[in-house]
Formats: C-alpha cells, structure tokens, sequence
C-alpha cells in the first residue's frame, strides 16, 4: 500500500474555563487556545487531535464554550476530522460533560471508549479510519491520579495492528520513562511499555511539560505541553521557553513523522515575576511590592508575582494588596494574579508550615489510606491513596447551572460509588 502525505495538528491540555477567579487570565487562555484552532486551518492540517481536558471541568459555563465550539465547527465545515479522548478534567462517568454534548452535534468523533470496566477486563480496542489519509487512528482517555494503568494493560490491540495506514494512538497519562525530572515525585505515571506497540505516532496529553520520545516499538510519541497552562508554574514554563504553549504540528512524508511545535499563548503579555518579603513589616512589604509591580507593569500585560518569605509580623492577609497596586490601572495592564501560597509570619514557622503543599496532601490521604474501615479494602495502601485523591476531586466538582442541590449530592456520592465499586454492597452508602 503506498503511503500517503498530509499534515494534521495535536494538541491537549486546554483546559478551556481554568482561572475562574481571574477573568483576564482566563480570556488569555481562551484566545490561545482558539489561536492554536486557527493554526490547524493556517496549516491546512487534515485532521486535529485532541488528546484530552479540552475543558477544564465537565460543565463549563456556555460562555467558554460557545467560541470554541465555533470555531471546531468551522474546522468541520472545512472537511477537516477532530478526534478527541476524554481527559482527568472534562470527563467524569457518572454525569454527561459539553465533551458528549459537542459529540452529539458532529463537531468531533470520540476516538476512545468511555465505558466503566471491571479491573483488568480485557476489551478490543476501538479505531477510526480517516478516509482522505487512511490513517488509523484510537485511543484511551484519561482517568485522574494514574488511575488508568490497569487500563492500558487490558486492551487487545491486535485487530488495530493489523489495520494497513499510519497508526495514532491517543493518550492521557503520564509516561515514568519522559517525566521531566521535578515531576517524578508527585506523578503517577504508565510505563511506556503499557501503550500498544506497532503505532507510528503517539499522541499524548495529561503532563503540562512538551516533550517528545518513543513509543514501546519505535514510533514517535509526542505530548505538545499545555496550551496555555492552569497554573503559574505553567506560565513561567511556556515565557521561559522551557515548554511550549501551544499545539504541534505533524508532517507525515512516506509514512515518517516529523514534529514542529507552534506556540499560541502570548508569551510577550505574561511576566512572572518573585518578589523576596523575608524578614519585612507588611508595610515595607507592601511598598516593595508596589515597586516591582510598577516595574513590570506595561499595556495589556498579565502580571504574575510569586511573592516569598516570611513577615517580621502580620501574615498575607495583612499586605493590602489593592493598596500596593493602586495607581498601576494607568499603566494599561490587563491584570494581576497573585501567589501568596509560601508567604509565612513569624508565628507560623513550624515544621509543618514550611512543608510543600504536596508532600502535606500526601501526608494526609496516606493517614486517611492507613484507617480505612476493613469492609473498604480498596481505600489500603498506595492503590488507595490514588482512590481518595481522585474521591476529593469528584466531590469537588462545582454545582452545574441549574442543577438541583439533590441531584448534585446523588451525583456526588455515585461517583464515589463507581470508583470504590460498592454500589449495592450496603444501604448504608446510599445517599439520603
């Protein structure tokens, strides 16, 4: 069969809605992301892949949906194919996400299986043909925390790999083998033997951090980076260049592909910045910040201080941030996210607070892991650490427009049924 030439685009982690607080923040993502579907139709790729959390959270408000459904419409409208998998963020099983909604419409293809298994039941694995290429094209969408590994080890690949055409294979999980090194402590990953081998592209997503590898048999595998990031850590990764916000864009020639990344997000307006309190009164904090941020400030410019240390007295809430930022409106700047998160005061420096919020989590679902009751097993051990941080994430999910506070605590208490595999098992777990 000759091989055939085309380009197509994949991108993930768009995480449209994020920065709920933070509404210039969250119009800059959104704009990078709706640039990012404009470099699909620039490119005249034949096809996008989006490799999950196309949105942030399973419902989010209309309002960020409305453009970014128009504008993958308008890719459709083009001839162009969108396949999607469900990312940790933008799929839950137990309620319908704008993910089904935009399915429904045409707008994309679902390029994965969504159904809730028993562990380590094997299923075939579902695949698409895109028609103009001839590449075959399947994946497995994401579930939160690593929580997918037995997952990738149940598939029966077999009929897949024995389709003729360019293989994809879509993803969105960690991968131990290409964690970038400050990640490795705090993510549970799959190996990279777990993906189907015999594919000659790899599309990842889940890991804010661009990088690109091999897949178990060769084939290139590629995690484009967020496209434009859900936290400041993201944001001073894509200025700096050390990943890339944005999507990339795939050359295939004679059945090889080449990879370019095109950022998107406006790396010139986004200037993280830290600012040193150590040791200050909040008033000679606050005159400090005053100046740094007059400093950084300039027209349409996201301002992001990190601020550091430890007051003489007082504590964050003491600094009047508003008054250190007074006057700085005239400088035109479009906003000013905060990060107060390692701003300490004297009374406050006990080993504890000085601890890495991620190591206390882990302190605290290892405790919580170690007094499960004996009739829930499931919650034991390091298994069951990864259960309660995805259980928290699930009850944390907001009430949806319109939703009945019952409905929401039914939905709330389901979806902890369905992780823990107990419905039924006892009255005592339904809800009231």
């Amino acid at each position: 069969m000759e091989e055939r030439s085309f380009v197509f685009a994949h991108l993930a982690d768009a995480h449209v809605g994020a920065w709920p607080r933070d509404p210039a923040v969250r119009e800059a993502l959104r704009e990078s992301v709706l640039a990012a579907l404009q470099v699909v139709e620039d490119r005249d790729c034949a096809f996008l892949l989006i490799s999950g959390d196309l949105f942030h959270t399973p419902v989010p408000e209309p309002g960020e949906v409305a453009p970014v459904a128009g504008a993958l419409k308008r890719l459709i409208d083009q001839g162009r194919r969108v396949y999607v998998i469900y990312g940790s963020h933008d799929y839950v099983a137990h309620r319908t996400s704008w993910l089904d909604v935009l399915a429904e419409t045409g707008i994309f293809l679902k390029a994965a299986p969504e159904a809730v298994r028993e562990e380590g039941e094997r299923f075939a694995l579902r695949y698409h043909i895109d028609g103009p290429t001839g590449a075959v094209i399947a994946g497995v969408s994401g579930r939160s925390h690593g929580l997918d590994e037995s997952v990738f080890r149940s598939i029966d690949s077999e009929a897949f790999r024995a389709e003729k055409g360019f293989k994809i294979f879509q993803f969105h999980a960690a991968v131990r083998e290409y964690l970038p090194e400050h990640l490795r402590a705090h993510i549970h990953g799959i190996s990279r033997d777990d993906l189907p081998g015999g594919c000659d592209y790899y599309a990842g997503g889940h890991i804010h951090y661009t990088y690109t590898g091999e897949g178990p048999t060769l084939g290139l595998l590629v995690n484009p980076g967020a496209v434009f990031g859900t936290s400041i850590t993201d944001i001073e990764n894509g200025a700096a260049g050390r990943t890339n916000p944005g999507l990339a864009v795939v050359t295939v020639r004679e059945g090889r592909p080449t990879v370019e990344f095109v950022p998107t997000a406006p790396r010139e307006r986004l200037k993280v910045f830290r600012v040193d309190i150590d040791g200050q009164s909040p008033e000679e904090a606050r005159t400090r910040l005053a100046e740094e941020v007059r400093r950084e400030a300039s027209p349409g410019a996201l301002l992001f201080p990190m601020v550091r240390g430890t007051l003489a007295e007082g504590s964050g809430r003491t600094l009047g941030l508003q008054e250190a930022t007074e006057g700085v409106a005239a400088s035109g700047i479009a906003g000013i996210h905060w990060d107060l998160k390692e701003v300490l005061h004297a009374e406050s420096t006990s080993s504890d607070a000085l601890r890495p919020e991620a190591e206390l989590e882990a302190d605290v679902l290892s405790r919580l892991a170690e007094g499960a009751p004996p009739e829930l097993p499931e919650l034991r051990g390091p298994e069951g650490e990864l259960l309660l941080k995805e259980m928290l994430r699930g009850l944390g999910l907001p009430r949806g427009e319109g939703e009945a506070k019952q409905d929401y605590v039914a939905a709330r208490v389901e979806a902890a049924l369905l992780l823990l595999k107990v419905r039924g098992r006892s009255g005592r777990f339904a809800p009231r």
